[in-house]
């Protein structure tokens, strides 16, 4: 399978129906071993890796995504052995220190599978190129010790729904939930997911999601910005029957939908709490909840996707309600861009998070720096460093994190050379 990010999946996805194309808008489709080199570590941060409890004056977060859907950062190929598999995650771990980050969401439920041995979902494919077949040892526990003996905060990153990256259910092995119980699925826009308007889907994505906060010490539970599928013209995702089972009582299917999508976001943060109390959770949606010719509480933008009413997620009355730590939306545009600006959309997100107990992480595009067909700003390497100083200027941003793992360690044009100096400049824990 061709290497895919999530980022130029969801673009495939959100041009179908894009009044104003957003080019490049969206992502990437998405206990172990002491370290084999026995290499020197910096000192962890003396208050301990910083997701430990939500406290004034926590240091600034500066994170990167490492995805491992289709083998897009990590593993660099399925089946490779555990010493080597570990070896690069090391290495990861090791440029994340190197260029003074203190966090790493690593993706560890890409396609209703785990990276570590979980009693719901297989291990995933991505790691020995067979789907249930176990790789000799536990990448999320190795993870997390890992992480944290470098001073780094481990977010396990995970995606609700989304079962396969084809259509084909019998790809699935034979003791797949999706298999087991086949009306928990729906295909859509060449992929399989779970139906999120089914009850005992949602309780069964959570079980098996908070598996992992029962086994592991992580600092977060983190979901990028999959819940309904991204629409594809001419295509129904198609939900009637449990729309005509469970949907009663809503004006309309979206409503229900997007009630679907609170339940979920709302039962798992309490039962993070109930399990793990420390471990915060945290969303990275989609950058524009509403354009403000929707909503005249949305920004002044003209997005061809907005979460509210394509994914069905109200991630503005997540951030309200106090359901989440923190949201880190992905603000993939530069600052001038007319569609959507980050200049002005991380003034709307301040204004969002303001008053709330959710921090406000910035999701930086490094994966458009120097890119071929990206816009001018992008093919200068201080456009971030112009992302940092509009930060700088909302105190509710708390952090950048920067997708992803394998632009941050290839350094397109030298440009997190640039953030890595200016965080040396300013130091780990009052800002940048």
């Amino acid at each position: 399978m061709d290497r895919l990010s999530r980022r130029t999946f969801t673009a495939a996805a959100a041009g179908a129906l894009a009044s104003t194309a957003l080019p490049g808008s969206a992502r990437a489709a998405d206990a172990g071993a002491a370290d084999p080199r026995g290499a020197a570590h910096p000192a962890p941060d003396p208050a301990g890796p910083a997701g430990h409890g939500h406290r004034p004056g926590r240091r600034q977060l500066r994170g990167m995504w490492i995805a491992t859907v289709a083998n897009t950062d990590w593993p660099s190929a399925p089946g490779l052995s555990a010493d080597e598999q570990r070896q690069e995650l090391c290495d990861l771990l090791d440029v994340a220190v190197e260029r003074r980050l203190n966090a790493v969401m690593f993706q560890v439920r890409p396609t209703a599978d785990a990276f570590w041995p979980s009693p719901y979902e297989p291990w995933s494919q991505y790691l020995t190129g067979t789907q249930g077949q176990d790789p000799g040892w536990d990448p999320l526990g190795t993870a997390v010790h890992e992480a944290h003996r470098r001073g780094l905060e481990l977010h396990a990153w995970f995606n609700p729904y989304r079962v396969s990256m084809s259509t084909d259910v019998s790809k699935l092995t034979p003791t797949h939930p999706a298999r087991l119980h086949p009306d928990w699925v729906l295909p859509y826009g060449g992929k399989l997911y779970y139906n999120p308007g089914l009850p005992e889907v949602r309780r069964f994505v959570e079980d098996a999601m908070l598996d992992a906060v029962r086994r592991y010490p992580i600092d977060a539970v983190h979901w990028d910005d999959y819940f309904y599928p991204y629409p594809v013209a001419g295509q129904t995702f198609d939900d009637d029957d449990a729309y005509a089972r469970y949907g009663a009582g809503f004006p309309d299917r979206d409503a229900w939908r997007r009630d679907n999508c609170d339940l979920l976001v709302r039962e798992t943060a309490e039962r993070i709490k109930r399990v793990r109390p420390a471990t915060r959770f945290g969303i990275s949606p989609f950058g524009v909840w509403r354009n403000a010719s929707a909503d005249p509480l949305g920004s002044a933008t003209q997005a061809g996707v907005q979460t509210y009413d394509d994914l069905h997620a109200d991630t503005r009355k997540w951030v309200k309600e106090g359901w989440l730590d923190y949201i880190c939306p992905q603000v993939y545009w530069n600052i001038g861009f007319a569609a959507a600006d980050y200049g002005v959309l991380v003034p709307w997100w301040s204004d969002v998070v303001s008053g709330t107990r959710a921090e406000l992480y910035v999701g930086e595009a490094l994966y458009k720096v120097g890119a071929a067909g990206q816009p001018a700003a992008w093919q200068d390497p201080q456009e971030l460093l112009r992302h940092l100083d509009l930060c700088a200027e909302h105190p509710e941003v708390r952090g950048n994190v920067y997708f992803s793992a394998s632009q941050v360690r290839a350094d397109p044009l030298g440009a997190m050379t640039l953030v890595q100096d200016r965080y040396a400049r300013r130091g780990g824990r009052s800002g940048r």
